[in-house]
């Protein structure tokens, strides 16, 4: 087996259209989501049928199961945040070291994906006008899930790459039998019963109805805390989104726990450098971007936590003379600043929706790790999160575990608005590599021009260990060449080259309203997504 999953660099799936745009990570999901739009729905409504089926057919990656975060921007109004994060288990066993990161422990925080499509939904039918009905929204994703799917190449490798763990997983090998890697279609006859009763009785099904029971009951069986009360009290939240400006612009994302901020701080460094002396792609930019997530990345270490148990002083973070003294930093010393941080892994799918009213809905959904826990709860073929592991094991920590508690969480969608209007909506896969990517592709697309495509094909970096190269390094594909690469080394960086368009740099998806009020999306070519334009 390969030390990282194998792509070959290929055109970004790229569409235009006047009418309506979808990308994700999945074909199916593309389709699901250009569907609604032809049928009159709108970006939401679409966004909802995308988030069903990459439950179905990205399991690995996501599922209901997990946590689900949203933007949602339109024009001449506030962006939108939702922030669907499940709490620890009130009821919670003493620890004797480290979170366990798989089996029953550590399945240990509710999921509540499912809820934020439900806020979501109401959001779309009270504001938006939506008609859509919300069983119609499940409905490609229970045919997916009964009629059954083609194993994608990302799901066959990483099934391939835990096949020895996953023996010992609660439940996996009967929801994703090791045959069925080599079989053309996978059913999951399960997750479709539950899909069904979530179509028929409401997304509070989840929590509240004869699925929550059986899904509390096959968790306790498998060794969870969670109990029907946890499950019972999971909301997802309307939040309202964290800004900085940038380039006569305004970028959004997630307040805590999520790292939304570490994101906008290192944009906000980048905001008071001047770009137009360097090139796109060159040592000078790709040091600039290492350096800024640098510093971003201790503040989120130092005190990203649930803010319902600890400050977060995020206006501190993001205001204005913080982050001068900040930039200042970064310029200080031309050379690599030392990067001792742990490295945080993690998967996860982004996927969007823009409507010909130029409103649109960017959203990522995770079960932290590839195949979460590894726990499927009972016959419900749902397949549970760790995202618990992403607590330190230390109380006393701002990110410490405790009982109702959220998690440290790395989903971070970004808007990006300009004069009252949405013009970007982006977000990756990736954990710790989300803010690098991220900070990569916004530079392109607002800096350098570039157009989703482009910027989706340019080369990245990721800073920090991998599941195949443990050491603090600047992983860099090898396309952005030997003189980058020597550059970059000779001021301090520990360079390491991984292969070009390799799926480690992450899986992002774009979607650009241009001003003339045409739509331009693409998805990653490292990536099997596609965007589709109506």
């Amino acid at each position: 087996m390969s030390a990282e999953p194998a792509h070959q660099p290929a055109a970004p799936a790229s569409a235009t259209s006047r009418r309506g745009m979808v990308t994700s990570p999945h074909p199916l999901a593309s389709a699901a989501g250009l569907e609604v739009l032809a049928d009159g729905g709108n970006a939401i409504e679409a966004a909802i049928a995308m988030a069903a089926v990459l439950c179905v057919v990205c399991p690995h990656f996501t599922g209901l199961g997990g946590d689900g975060f949203w933007l949602i921007a339109q024009p001449g109004a506030p962006v939108r945040g939702i922030s669907g994060i499940g709490q620890a288990a009130a009821a919670l066993p003493p620890l004797a070291g480290p979170v366990p990161l798989r089996g029953g422990a550590s399945a240990l925080t509710t999921a509540a994906a499912v809820d934020s499509w439900a806020r979501a939904f109401d959001i779309s039918a009270r504001d938006w006008q939506g008609r859509q009905r919300w069983a119609s929204l499940l409905s490609r994703a229970i045919e997916h899930a009964q009629e059954g799917f083609a194993v994608s190449a990302s799901q066959r490798f990483w099934h391939e790459m835990r096949a020895a763990e996953a023996q010992h997983w609660h439940g996996f090998d009967a929801a994703f039998p090791t045959g069925s890697l080599q079989q053309q279609q996978q059913q999951q006859p399960g997750l479709a019963r539950t899909l069904s009763r979530l179509a028929s009785q409401g997304p509070r099904e989840f929590y509240e109805g004869e699925v929550a029971h059986r899904l509390a009951a096959g968790l306790q069986a498998a060794g969870s805390p969670l109990t029907l009360d946890d499950m019972r009290n999971t909301r997802a939240r309307e939040v309202t989104p964290l800004a900085v400006p940038y380039r006569g612009g305004t970028l959004l994302s997630l307040p805590p726990p999520t790292q939304g901020f570490a994101t906008l701080e290192a944009m906000g460094i980048l905001g008071e450098q001047d770009f137009s002396g360097i090139a796109e792609g060159s040592a000078e930019h790709f040091h600039r971007m290492v350096e800024a997530i640098k510093l971003a990345f201790v503040d989120r270490d130092r005190f990203l936590a649930d803010p319902d148990f600890a400050e977060v002083p995020v206006q501190r973070l993001l205001d204005a003379a913080y982050i001068r003294q900040q930039a200042a930093r970064a310029q200080a010393d031309a050379r690599a600043m030392p990067w001792p941080q742990r490295f945080r892994q993690g998967d996860t799918v982004f996927f969007a929706a823009a409507d010909a009213s130029g409103r649109g809905a960017g959203v990522l959904q995770s079960i932290y790790y590839d195949w979460g826990s590894g726990v499927v709860a009972g016959d419900t073929g749902v397949l549970w999160h760790n995202r618990g592991a992403a607590f330190h094991h230390d109380a006393s920590h701002p990110n410490g575990l405790r009982g109702g508690k959220r998690p440290f969480h790395t989903l971070n969608p970004i808007a990006f608005m300009r004069d009252g209007r949405p013009e970007l909506l982006l977000g990756t896969q990736g954990a710790d590599g989300q803010p690098q990517t991220l900070v990569a592709l916004l530079t392109r697309l607002i800096d350098f021009g570039l157009d989703p495509a482009q910027a989706l094909a340019r080369p990245r970096f990721l800073l920090g260990r991998t599941f195949s190269d443990s050491r603090d390094s600047l992983k860099l594909e090898e396309d952005v060449g030997a003189q980058v690469m020597a550059a970059l080394a000779a001021r301090g960086h520990e360079i390491a080259p991984i292969a070009a368009h390799s799926p480690l740099a992450g899986l992002p998806g774009v979607i650009r309203f241009e001003a003339d009020g045409s739509l331009a999306g693409a998805h990653d070519p490292r990536g099997d997504g596609v965007a589709l334009g109506l």
